[in-house]
């Protein structure tokens, strides 16, 4: 297969995994065993290309962050993204303080995909006609910034899937929920992303200084483009539907990795 081919093909999982509560790390880990692998560095690269695609999707917060910041309801918001971000920010610096790397095995994907797919079955059952919060708490910020840490660690579990699910579990509404989980992402992918990029360049970390970046550059537009066109769906799906789907998506993917395991 052509090298290009492949990286279209990853440039695509991970637009579309990227924001759904799916795993994109997952995906893409399922997805070397087919295809040649890629650096750190190029899934660093193609993962931010993916988050800063949605930012236009968010248009009325944009427009409140740029010119109504002295309002008091866009401050405490910004603030509550920032302590989000700030305790992931802190555990990130921690774990990797602390050496820890991102395993690789498919078993315990496997089993965090299945785990977050039941959740989703389970809290949804449970919200059931009931009436959901509209608004952010200091312990919906709080737990967002623990829920990314769980999902750093544990591959398969989605950063997405994990805030979602603790956010819904407190009784926030699908929609903001959502939109909280994303925009705490954005500047923690980004600041995430930036740093490795900067670590590996600097470095020149295995890989970084042969990297051809003429496919870096067509994995980043390619997972910026259906990143941007997912979440688009996305946020107008959630408006009438419920995670549901997402929930039986990731117990089929766990029974198919489960079943590559045996065969294997």
């Amino acid at each position: 297969m052509p090298e290009w081919i492949a990286i279209i093909i990853l440039g695509i999982i991970e637009g579309i995994t990227e924001f759904l509560p799916i795993s994109s790390t997952a995906h893409l880990l399922i997805a070397e065993h087919w295809l040649p692998r890629q650096s750190d560095l190029f899934n660093i690269v193609i993962q931010s290309g993916a988050v800063i695609a949605v930012l236009p999707l968010f248009p009325d917060r944009l427009h409140q962050f740029a010119f109504q910041w002295r309002k008091k309801s866009t401050q405490d918001y910004a603030v509550k993204i920032l302590c989000a971000f700030v305790i992931t920010g802190i555990g990130g610096l921690l774990l990797n303080k602390a050496g820890f790397k991102l395993p690789e095995e498919l078993s315990p994907i496997a089993w965090a995909m299945l785990l977050g797919g039941i959740g989703f079955l389970i809290i949804e059952k449970w919200l059931y006609r009931k009436k959901l919060k509209g608004s952010v708490s200091w312990t919906v910020a709080v737990l967002v910034g623990i829920g990314q840490l769980v999902a750093a660690v544990f591959p398969g579990t989605s950063r997405s899937g994990a805030t979602i699910l603790l956010m819904l579990m407190l009784g926030l509404s699908r929609s903001v929920a959502t939109e909280f989980s994303f925009l705490v992402g954005i500047p923690t992918m980004l600041a995430a992303g930036g740093l490795k990029i900067f670590q590996a360049l600097r470095h020149l970390q295995p890989g970084a200084a042969q990297e051809d970046w003429g496919l870096v550059l067509l994995g980043f537009i390619v997972s910026a483009l259906v990143s941007f066109i997912t979440v688009k769906w996305l946020l107008n799906y959630i408006q009438t539907h419920t995670f549901i789907i997402f929930g039986w998506y990731r117990i089929a993917t766990a029974a198919v990795i489960f079943c590559m395991l045996q065969l294997s």
